[in-house]
């Protein structure tokens, strides 16, 4: 079996740490098509690492499904690809994940307290941290084995708990045609920030006096003026594909003018144009900007945003927004909403973008926003409440392989608690 040093930039002969190289196998064709990493669980031994953490940074850095609890020790990314190009991305799990951060050696032992990872190095002693921010890092901490929980209940108590917390606030969507219940949305937005210490909820406070500062209107800057004068010209200035869009039922459109959710639309694509993208649109005014509508405990206003702030790197680009996302996105009805405005950016605003649907998904799944009920549900079947009923069911088609993964992941978790039990 061909082996490799471990640090593939030492070339001398004699380094004792050694692996053997990648080798993958590709199997299917079409939307079906998967590699199989054949010695997966030699070379993850070789680095002392379990190789569900080796799967899974594939997955992520290749933007594709890994399962990393396979049944039969079949360990598999979706898509074709080659050995050549798995061995340099291992050389980065190995550069973050492995090698002790002073000596570089890789004889170290991953140590995980209060979600917090360190590299504990036998070589010199010395113990040095990983990289929260990284996707693989979320990943371990939340599987760590000694935990005591799984991942997936652990998903399914915090969703509980974010319902049970919507719930006693009150739920502001009860009516789906009041668009314009300012008060109540903003005096919910306003106890949410008061008890809740999530990510976003923090952000805004740290920049609260900013954000006093915006509230005034300033200079002739339209993107942040509500008056009806500037809200007909951001309405004559919107795309009319967009703005057809953004119409998400016909009770939400206004007599005089247009919805407060095509608004907050139009002024996040102006925003993004004016910044030179949308990625430079920060989530605390995206936030703040909702919340002047009134709008930002409404479902459709999920809807807006999964149209509205991402690009054609949205797979990549939902771990970044996550944290608005998930306090915007507070039950089961947001939920629905957030994967329609998802239908329709993907299939009627970028058609191009079909084949991701998969990666998307996945991404929504990971960040724990969007349950695995809610996934399974639309999945199973289309619906032309967003786009036409053709194009509904060729995302659900192309979203095939992510839902048998998930079915997979499914019976998975449910045999292992059985064998616990």
């Amino acid at each position: 079996m061909a082996t490799v040093n471990i640090r593939r930039d030492v070339t001398d002969p004699f380094y004792r740490y050694k692996m053997e190289k990648i080798q993958s196998k590709i199997e299917g064709k079409g939307n079906g098509i998967k590699t199989v990493v054949v010695n997966l669980p030699s070379v993850a031994h070789s680095l002392s690492r379990p190789p569900s953490y080796v799967i899974k940074y594939f997955g992520f850095e290749l933007g594709a499904q890994a399962n990393a609890k396979p049944s039969d020790d079949r360990w598999i990314i979706n898509g074709a690809h080659d050995a050549s190009k798995l061995q340099d991305y291992l050389d980065g799990f190995i550069s973050k994940f492995v090698l002790c951060k002073k000596c570089k050696n890789p004889e170290t032992d991953v140590m995980i307290k209060d979600e917090k990872i360190t590299l504990d190095c036998k070589a010199c002693g010395q113990r040095t941290d990983v990289d929260p921010r990284l996707k693989l890092s979320t990943f371990i901490v939340r599987n760590n084995p000694k935990g005591g929980k799984k991942e997936k209940k652990d998903k399914k108590a915090r969703r509980e708990q974010k319902r049970e917390k919507s719930a006693a606030n009150g739920d502001q969507d009860a009516s789906p045609g009041d668009s314009n219940n300012s008060e109540n949305g903003s005096s919910n937005g306003d106890a949410e920030d008061a008890g809740s210490d999530d990510e976003l909820t923090r952000r805004i406070k740290a920049e609260a006096e900013t954000i006093e500062v915006e509230k005034e209107i300033k200079d002739d800057d339209w993107a942040f003026d509500v008056s009806e004068e500037a809200v007909k010209a951001r309405a004559k200035d919107l795309p009319s594909d967009l703005k057809r869009s953004l119409v998400l039922e016909d009770d939400d459109e206004e007599a005089d003018g247009p919805s407060s959710y095509e608004q907050l639309g139009s002024w996040i694509v102006e925003t993004a144009e004016e910044k030179g993208g949308v990625t430079k649109v920060s989530d605390i005014d995206i936030y703040k900007k909702a919340k002047d509508f009134g709008i930002e405990t409404k479902h459709k206003t999920v809807a807006v945003l999964a149209q509205s702030i991402f690009d054609d790197n949205i797979a990549k680009q939902v771990e970044d927004r996550a944290a608005l996302l998930a306090k915007m996105i507070t039950s089961e009805r947001h939920e629905k909403a957030f994967l329609g405005g998802t239908e329709r950016f993907v299939g009627q605003d970028r058609p191009a973008l079909i084949s991701q649907v998969p990666a998307i998904l996945l991404a929504y799944y990971q960040n724990d926003l969007v349950s695995e009920e809610t996934l399974k549900a639309w999945g199973a079947k289309a619906s032309k409440k967003y786009v036409d009923i053709s194009t509904s069911k060729k995302i659900r088609k192309a979203a095939q392989p992510f839902l048998e993964w998930l079915e997979t992941a499914e019976s998975d978790d449910e045999d292992e608690e059985s064998d616990e039990e």
